[in-house]
């Protein structure tokens, strides 16, 4: 969606590549992945990323939108806490708390792709919760009128259930939370419940560039 918008991406995997200079970035998009947002003795990267966020979204006011881990990191980058806790794995419903333009247009309740086991246990001052889930109380932030995250994975694609559990440690998880056969079964929950999901990304998409000023098509 954001290719098709007409915006070049630059993606950054840390750890290995360099962070850009923020006089060349319009927007962050903050992602996922394996590690806990506080494994900075772990993955020092970790570190440089919190300044980064916290540079961009507060003292710049860039757009942002984080997910999962970068959910997270955007709490902690800009004061909030995350610790152990609110584990969930599954297609799970999500609930709106607080009116937010980057929920407009969304069901009270809608699917969502959700696997962490850390959640955010404190916000950042100034920012909102604006929607839970059933064992993750701050399912979703608002930051300003600028900067949004959520603890799931709206960009679920068809394969992600596969290309995650070729990773040993995640294969382990899903099999002690789901059973022998998680894979399988996450796979096809996704699969049921697709049509929703990506038009549940679409209308996220197109809020978030709606109410950030940034186009979510090519100008005719």
């Amino acid at each position: 969606m954001i290719a098709d918008a007409g915006h070049r991406m630059t993606v950054v995997l840390l750890g290995r590549d360099s962070l850009p200079p923020l006089d060349d970035v319009d927007a962050l998009w903050i992602l996922g992945g394996a590690m806990d947002v506080f494994e900075e003795d772990i993955h020092p990267w970790l570190i440089d990323e919190k300044r980064y966020i916290r540079e961009a979204v507060q003292h710049r006011g860039l757009a942002a939108f984080g997910i999962c881990l970068g959910h997270q990191l955007m709490a902690e980058s800009l004061g909030g806490a995350c610790a152990k806790g609110g584990a969930e794995i599954g297609v799970l419903g999500v609930t709106i708390s607080a009116p937010s333009p980057f929920l407009a247009d969304l069901p009270p309740t809608f699917p969502v792709l959700i696997w962490h086991g850390v959640e955010v246990t404190a916000l950042p001052p100034g920012a909102t919760c604006v929607a839970t889930s059933e064992d993750c109380a701050v399912h979703a932030i608002q930051y300003g009128s600028r900067a949004f995250s959520m603890q799931s994975h709206p960009e679920v694609g068809p394969d992600v259930v596969a290309d995650w559990a070729a990773i040993p440690a995640a294969a382990v998880v899903l099999a002690d939370r789901l059973g022998p056969d998680g894979a399988d079964r996450l796979t096809e929950d996704v699969a049921r419940h697709f049509p929703d999901l990506q038009r549940n990304a679409r209308t996220l998409f197109d809020n978030w560039c709606r109410q950030v000023g940034i186009p979510s098509e090519v100008p005719a």
